[in-house]
């Protein structure tokens, strides 16, 4: 079965095509609505969309000797370009299947604790409650992709971060060892003693953190 890219969707769109164009080179309004068969009005529209979400950027006017106003150049932003590459996940699942093979299960599960203290690193807070630091931890995950909440455990003496999915499902299925790198990030961003008891057993692993 053909999967289909919600990145290959919007890059058919009229919104996609410009990008297209701006990735390739720097272009004015009123090349892109040539190219496009769009008017000027249109380009504009959907430049001030792709601003506002910080996919492209104005990086200063050209004069081509015309009477009037200088015409604005508009390219890619840099830090947007990773969101078309679709290296990332194959990349992911070779270098995870290259390790496994090298490494022993406890290596292994060594260096993914190196990598959750990694992640953890950037996101100190001065938040002392335990339930407002699961907060904290629960929007990192969101912002890598996740769908998490917080919430009281059982016994209401604990405190669960549940995920409906896994921002990093694919490397999961690949490695189930990866789950040590968010246990790690979230003990070291909480302060808590964390135990996992994630879902691996579907297509689409559902996280699950208790924190003590």
């Amino acid at each position: 079965m053909v999967r289909t890219n919600p990145t290959d969707r919007f890059l058919d769109s009229t919104r996609g095509r410009i990008v297209d164009l701006l990735r390739r080179k720097s272009h004015t309004v009123d090349e892109l609505a040539a190219e496009l068969g769009v008017t000027d009005n249109a380009v504009r529209l959907h430049l001030g969309m792709l601003e506002r979400d910080g996919i492209v950027r104005s990086k200063g006017v050209r004069r081509d000797g015309a009477v009037g106003k200088p015409a604005t150049v508009y390219d890619i932003e840099p830090s947007a370009e990773p969101m078309f590459s679709k290296a990332y996940l194959p990349f992911l699942s070779a270098l995870l299947a290259s390790l496994g093979e090298k490494l022993s299960v406890r290596e292994h599960k060594a260096m993914m604790r190196d990598v959750g203290r990694r992640l953890a690193s950037g996101a100190e807070s001065d938040v002392t409650a335990l339930n407002d630091r699961a907060e904290l931890a629960s929007r990192v995950l969101n912002e890598l992709g996740g769908l998490t909440s917080v919430e009281r455990g059982p016994n209401g003496k604990t405190i669960l971060v549940r995920g409906c999915g896994c921002p990093l499902s694919a490397a999961v299925n690949e490695r189930e060892e990866v789950c040590t790198a968010v246990t790690t990030m979230l003990s070291e961003m909480t302060g808590a003693e964390v135990r996992e008891s994630c879902d691996r057993s579907g297509e689409r692993p559902c996280c699950c953190f208790e924190l003590s």
